[in-house]
């Protein structure tokens, strides 16, 4: 199945692909693109679109019911799993040796596979758990 590409689509995905390693709310996103002209409507049809094509992942924070989006088609997201902070919300890689760890360990001890692309693990980051 074609995707019709408009310049709303284009300009979702440029915006999108340039904060890979973030959650954003569909709120966030038509802030930050409010002065192309993208309009709340074209940015949710785009965003249940791109959820479907499995270049998004959906994600609800603890003790909220906002939406949140990840866009997982990210080259360089594909082989870490992410740590989201459920305090500020920024997301991270672990880094690749830890993924490569975790996932061979999961394996061995349980028999089961992991997913890097669908893997978000929650917990607070270091500058929050400073202040």
């Amino acid at each position: 199945m074609s995707v019709y590409t408009t310049k709303q689509r284009t300009l979702l995905l440029e915006l999108l692909r340039s904060h890979a390693d973030e959650t954003l709310s569909a709120e966030e996103i038509a802030k930050m693109l409010g002065s192309e002209g993208v309009s709340i409507s074209a940015i949710y049809r785009n965003l249940a679109a791109l959820e479907s094509e499995g270049k998004l992942q959906r994600v609800t924070k603890g003790g909220s019911r906002r939406v949140y989006y990840r866009y997982k088609a990210a080259d360089h997201c594909k082989e870490h799993i992410h740590l989201s902070c459920s305090k500020c919300g920024k997301t991270f890689h672990m880094d690749l040796p830890a993924t490569n760890s975790l996932i061979d360990n999961v394996k061995r001890d349980s028999d089961f596979e992991i997913d890097r692309t669908e893997t978000v693990l929650y917990g607070v980051c270091g500058s929050c758990k400073k202040n």
